[in-house]
């Protein structure tokens, strides 16, 4: 098996084995890239690793020895030699992007005999011991994980004994000051120096790496991410360049277009005399771009005709790593760049306007699940006049609107936000330590870093807002303390973030819904196009209604009627019907209730007119309507003028041991057939009053928790009997249709008898979950994040359908219902209907419609369209 390619060897279709960042530098070496030589190690190769845990096999070792001959005789210089020294940086790189995640080591090659030879040969002193200070702090975390913490307190102490503040401040006698004191952690930590001999040096550094793909923070990122854990990292050595060698030497970061918001214009940020990590880390704060248009022109006007060659090479916005070397500019990676929705869904467009992209390709390039932070609110302007300002210096690196309480490290941001409180990450940068709490904050802060720092880029891609390099601020993380220039914020403060413009306020400002975006719009006609599946919603307010609609939503495809008995005058009523005595009292609530419901379905369908409408008849457990405790049992004993004992005992009587398998669902409906059918008759009476105005109403009602045909046949004849009658007493003729919501697993397996008297399925996906694997959903939370944890679940299952078992239930069902009727109209309404994960597996299946909350009906309408184009 070979194990090590050459960068002139591979090709950008070569991601599996080469990682992304290895596939593109082998794509650009081809195309003739200034890109510095090297070579990659495979995945396979760090699976091979993993799986083995014995170190590196001695034939991995022999290629990369050969692979390092090679470099040599390309470069024309040698591995540890003194006279013309070759180093190289070790750099990990996955198949799919996580930037941040893994681990680099810069300047590998140096000891203490060649650091003497490079400064004569360069005749840069500084230069030389700087480089060797980054290497043994580097391979020393990296690969001894010894804490960054001990070599910053030495760094740290130099800086402030001599008054500087930046580390190009040094000078070569504090440098070499530096690196003794570096060597010296070496002995106290590990009780044996620096190694000196350099293949020691790169076989640790390649073993360091593959194990970095198992770190703690990589492995929270492929979660967060659904990034899969059996994809391995492949191992990058390259050829150095320097950007730390001089003042015409640098080295920056760089996007082909605006990650925050998609512009098109080059959007960056470089320092001079400085090392990559320099920039990505925080360390200093960059200046922009456009800055190198004044100082090294002539680089400006490359980087933009490089830039221009590789963005439409790659058919999607490039984010560039370069170095400048003595004024020459090297190219040391691209991948496709992280981007924020605003920035994802006006780039795609673009991208088609200005024919670089098909509409088809372009919806590929948005990740559906983003596109949330898209239609969440931005601070209300009015209020923000009035608020008071903390700082408006910072660097608007993840737009958005965050109100939080500060906090100052990522334990306790999600140790609060698992308590339910709303943070603000506040640092002086982030580190991918801090993954956690980042992914738990409202919003995240910096007093250092850019717009392409870790905090940046990792906020942008969480959908996170942030702000970054916001220097004016004095943060204490020992004593949770926040200086600003008018004064004093402590741990538990709240602050206001402002993501899109760079400004921090002091106390909640309040928040107005985000505007219209033409470009989503766009990204939602072509969506709708393509995509097989149409996407309802789950709705029953008019906000939500009408939030649906303004989506996109064809219909509704589950109104839960129990949450229409929640408000205070209606419980009393549905109260009084479960404790009623005799049928005349009960005929009295379900006229009152009946009224209720005709009122909320004729809202209903005056907002969606002709667009199908599923009504789900009561769900609910009976014990979810009944008091709970002494107090609310006196208070409702009251309000229905009976004996509170007496009360006490008929609450007790209709206890359940277990609720949600229960007296629920269809169950109700044989044991109180005049509720199934009060709301039923409440369905047709409002669809008729609508229908005078000239609608075409379409309801569908569903009987909810079937799990035999005998149920099925009972409840539905008695329902089609009632509303003949009540259709025929008002002389109206109307189509409506009687369906049947799957969600147990005997309905899956005899949805063939089903289909005979069914007039439509809709998967409810929760409970079938819940019955599937024997969880309860509302306990579940309490071991889950272990099964997580632990691998012994790789997803959620009520959030990401089940590939094994639920997902094979649904193929039985849909098989064995269409067997009966071909097109029978079958949809799911749970939560993973709004799944893009499983909205991939629905498609497949070959379902009608999915539907999901309002807020997510842009994302299923965009991960049916990609499903529909992958699949196609």
């Amino acid at each position: 098996m070979k194990r090590v390619y050459a960068f002139g060897e591979g090709n950008a279709k070569m991601k599996d084995l080469l990682g992304g960042k290895g596939a593109n530098l082998a794509e650009m070496t081809s195309l003739g890239f200034p890109v510095p030589q090297g070579f990659t190690i495979t995945t396979q190769a760090c699976l091979e690793y993993l799986e083995e845990a014995r170190g590196l096999k001695d034939e991995l070792k022999d290629e990369i020895t050969q692979a390092v001959k090679k470099l040599e005789a390309i470069s024309e210089k040698e591995f540890n030699h003194s006279e013309n020294l070759l180093l190289v940086s070790v750099r990990s790189g996955a198949k799919i992007s996580m930037p941040g995640m893994m681990d680099t080591i810069l300047n590998l090659g140096l000891n203490d005999e060649n650091v003497l030879k490079l400064a004569q040969i360069t005749n840069n002193e500084r230069f030389a011991y700087d480089c060797y200070r980054r290497l043994l702090q580097m391979y020393g975390n990296v690969v001894y994980e010894i804490d960054m913490i001990k070599f910053d307190r030495i760094l740290n102490k130099v800086k402030e004994d001599n008054h500087l503040h930046y580390d190009y401040e040094l000078t070569a006698d504090h440098l070499k000051d530096i690196v003794k004191d570096y060597q010296a952690v070496y002995q106290k930590e590990l009780n044996h120096p620096f190694p000196q001999d350099v293949y020691q040096q790169i076989y640790a550094a390649v073993e360091a790496v593959f194990k970095s793909w198992n770190n703690q923070r990589a492995i929270v990122y492929r979660r967060l991410n659904n990034i899969p854990d059996d994809l391995g990292t492949a191992v990058n050595i390259q050829e150095m360049v320097f950007g730390n060698s001089g003042e015409t030497s640098g080295t920056g970061v760089l996007f082909t277009r605006n990650p925050a918001n998609g512009k098109h214009e080059l959007y960056g940020e470089y320092l001079t005399n400085a090392q990559g990590e320099d920039v990505v880390a925080g360390i200093r704060t960059p200046v922009s771009i456009n800055r190198l248009r004044d100082q090294f022109p002539e680089i400006y006007q490359e980087i933009l005709e490089l830039t221009n060659k590789l963005e439409k090479h790659y058919s999607d916005m490039q984010d560039i790593e370069f170095t400048i070397e003595d004024k020459k500019l090297y190219i040391l990676q691209t991948r496709n760049g992280k981007r924020t929705a605003q920035a994802a869904v006006k780039i795609a467009v673009d991208f088609v306007n200005e024919g670089i992209l098909s509409p088809d390709k372009a919806l590929l390039t948005i990740n559906s699940e983003s596109l949330h932070t898209l239609l969440h609110p931005a601070f209300d302007p009015n209020a923000l006049g009035q608020a008071e300002l903390v700082s408006k210096l910072g660097l608007p690196a993840s737009p958005g609107a965050a109100t939080g309480q500060i906090v100052f490290d990522a334990i306790t941001a999600k140790e609060w936000a698992d308590a339910g409180k709303s943070v603000i990450l506040v640092r002086h940068e982030t580190s991918p330590e801090d993954i956690v709490g980042m992914n738990s904050a409202n919003g995240i802060v910096t007093s250092q870093g850019g717009m392409t720092s870790h905090a940046a880029v990792v906020a942008r891609g969480m959908g996170k807002c942030c702000v970054a390099g916001c220097s004016e601020l004095d943060i204490n993380e020992d004593k949770k303390t926040l200086a600003y220039p008018g004064g004093l914020l402590n741990e538990g403060d709240i602050i206001s973030v402002d993501g899109t413009t760079g400004c921090l306020y002091i106390g909640e400002i309040p928040t107005v819904a985000g505007g219209a975006n033409e470009n989503l719009d766009q990204v939602l006609d072509w969506s709708r196009q393509f995509a097989k599946l149409a996407i309802r919603m789950n709705a029953e307010t008019a906000n939500d209604i009408e939030n649906g609609l303004r989506f996109g939503a064809v219909g509704i495809g589950l109104v839960r009627t129990e949450h229409m008995f929640f408000q205070e005058d209606r419980l009393i009523a549905i109260r009084k019907f479960l404790l009623a005595k005799n049928p005349s009292d009960r005929k009295i609530c379900l006229d009152t209730i009946r009224d209720f419901q005709i009122e909320d379905f004729s809202h209903i369908f005056e907002l969606m007119q002709e667009k199908p409408v599923v009504v789900r008849l009561l769900d609910a457990p009976l014990h979810e309507f009944l008091p709970h405790g002494q107090n609310e049992i006196k208070q409702v004993a009251s309000q229905l003028q009976i004996d509170p004992s007496e009360l006490s005992d008929r609450v007790q009587s209709m206890k359940e041991v277990n609720p949600m398998m229960g007296h629920r669902g269809c169950r109700m409906g044989m044991t109180y057939p005049e509720l199934y059918l009060m709301q039923a008759e409440a369905v047709i009476r409002s669809a008729m009053k609508v229908a005078k105005n000239g609608v075409a109403v379409k309801p569908e009602i569903m009987i909810p928790l079937v799990s035999s045909q005998a149920e099925l046949i009972h409840l539905k004849d008695k329902i089609k009997v009632h509303l003949k009658k009540v259709l025929d007493e008002a002389n109206v003729n109307m189509e409506f249709t009687v369906g049947v919501m799957v969600e147990t697993p005997r309905a899956c397996l005899i949805a063939d008898q089903l289909a005979k008297d069914a007039e439509f399925f809709s998967f409810g996906t929760n409970d079938l979950t819940q019955l599937t694997f024997g969880y309860s959903r509302d306990d579940a939370g309490k071991f889950l994040n272990q099964y997580l944890d632990q691998g012994i679940l790789k997803d959620d299952p009520f959030q990401t359908i089940d590939t094994f078992a639920v997902k094979e239930l649904v193929e039985i069902a849909v098989e064995r219902g269409r067997s009966i009727k071909e097109n029978l109209k079958i949809g799911v309404c749970g939560e993973l209907g709004g799944d893009p994960r499983s909205i991939t597996h629905f498609h497949q299946i070959g379902l009608s419609y999915v539907s999901c909350s309002p807020y997510r009906v842009p994302i299923a309408q965009l991960a049916a369209a990609q499903s529909a184009i992958i699949n196609a």
